[in-house]
């Protein structure tokens, strides 16, 4: 692969997740996530072409460790992914 498929960009105090979250991705995003949360306060999944369910436990493990950011933008495939896994809205487990 050549290019990324999905970056991280910070601006001000939200992060932006752009192109497409998919497995193959996951282990170098990780990586990034120490730098790119800090001081974030909204991730914005607006720009998010397509999503997979390790993409989504990526997001859920965020918004689980960093309680204080919203989640924003709803990317196509996030809300079944969120349905088969039983997430709410900030990606938290709802029974």
């Amino acid at each position: 692969m050549n290019a990324a498929t999905v970056s991280l960009r910070r601006d001000g105090k939200v992060l932006r997740v752009e192109g497409a979250l998919l497995r193959g991705e996951v282990p170098r995003l990780w990586r990034a996530l120490p730098a790119a949360t800090d001081g974030a306060r909204r991730i914005d999944l607006g720009g998010l072409d397509r999503i997979d369910s390790a993409g989504l436990a990526m997001l859920s493990l965020i918004a689980a460790t960093h309680p204080q950011m919203t989640i924003v933008g709803q990317p196509e495939g996030l809300a079944e992914l969120r349905a088969a896994y039983r997430l709410n809205e900030s990606l938290g487990f709802s029974p």
